[in-house]
């Protein structure tokens, strides 16, 4: 029973349409579900990926309206894509200046060329060398050259003010792996790893104890995603939380993938989800993204659930 990877990060947004504009026409992922958050049905959840939803690849968002992040510790303060190559960051760095998005230079973090950029609202992002390693399937229709094109989701950093109990979770419920250390503006970066590693499976954890926690907002992330391969594997995790008494959402079925929530203790929110049954279950692969998709239990809410939506 191992986790495999990152499957996705769902973070906030206040305006969808220019959310959709800008992850669609600037950052050229595909829209690989337009669906609503399930539990409130009044906000859009939006998912872009790769060009074959590939779990891994996914960022998605709640669009609900409120002001903007607080910034502070008990939260994911970056989210990486991964890319191939000096040349694609290079390219990248040409592409935001022309859209007039806001971004540093190229760096070297954790022995890996990154390049960190902000969208619209505030969202904390980079693009990282993966060397190749990692899955990413080309989107034949994305605005940006095939070999420059964004193939996944790369490290995620949590910063907490006492890494010790968040360590704890990480390697003793959830079998990471402390792989190695960095430091980055006077802070100490503990890297740990899930399945085979590569940056498509790691989480990078920071301890910053001067910071006030976080205030959810637009801008901000409200969890993060973690892969398991099978149902099997799936129960398994439930099996196991519940074991340990640790305090959870219970099996939680999503129609796209199952899933489970839980706290670790300086508050992140994590969802362990499967890869199955896909977002291909109620749409054609070809054209995933392009209506509102539901799933069965809310399909005879559709009128009232769409005149309540904006269009994209």
């Amino acid at each position: 029973m191992q986790l495999t990877g990152i499957h996705h990060l769902t973070a906030i947004s206040a305006d969808a349409a220019a959310n959709h504009a800008f992850y669609t026409q600037v950052l050229g992922l595909r829209l690989v579900k337009k669906t609503v958050n399930q539990d409130d049905t009044s906000a859009y959840h939006l998912f872009y990926g790769d060009g074959r939803a590939s779990p891994g690849s996914d960022i998605t968002f709640f669009e609900w309206p409120v002001p903007p992040e607080r910034r502070g510790t008990r939260s994911i303060t970056r989210t990486a894509f991964r890319v191939t190559g000096r040349a694609a960051l290079e390219y990248w760095v040409g592409r935001f200046t022309e859209q007039g998005v806001s971004h540093g230079g190229i760096i070297t973090r954790d022995g890996r060329e990154s390049l960190d950029f902000e969208d619209p609202e505030g969202q904390r992002l980079s693009l990282v060398d993966d060397g190749g390693a990692g899955a990413g399937e080309i989107w034949e229709k994305s605005p940006v050259p095939a070999q420059f094109q964004i193939r996944g989701l790369g490290p995620i950093t949590l910063s907490v003010p006492d890494p010790a109990p968040t360590d704890l979770v990480l390697t003793k419920v959830l079998e990471m792996r402390a792989v190695r250390s960095f430091e980055e503006g006077g802070r100490r970066v503990q890297v740990y790893a899930m399945g085979e590693g590569g940056p498509d499976a790691e989480v990078q954890l920071v301890a910053e104890p001067d910071l006030a926690p976080a205030g959810q907002g637009a801008g901000g992330v409200h969890h993060i995603a973690f892969r398991t391969p099978d149902q099997a594997q799936y129960d398994a995790w439930a099996q196991r939380l519940a074991s340990i008494r640790l305090p959870s959402s219970g099996p939680v079925d999503r129609h796209y993938f199952r899933s489970l929530y839980f706290r670790e203790p300086n508050g992140i929110l994590i969802e362990i989800a499967t890869d199955g049954p896909g977002f291909d279950v109620d749409e054609p692969m070809e054209t995933l993204g392009e209506s509102l998709a539901l799933p069965p239990f809310l399909e005879d809410r559709r009128a009232a659930i769409e005149a309540g939506l904006k269009p994209l």
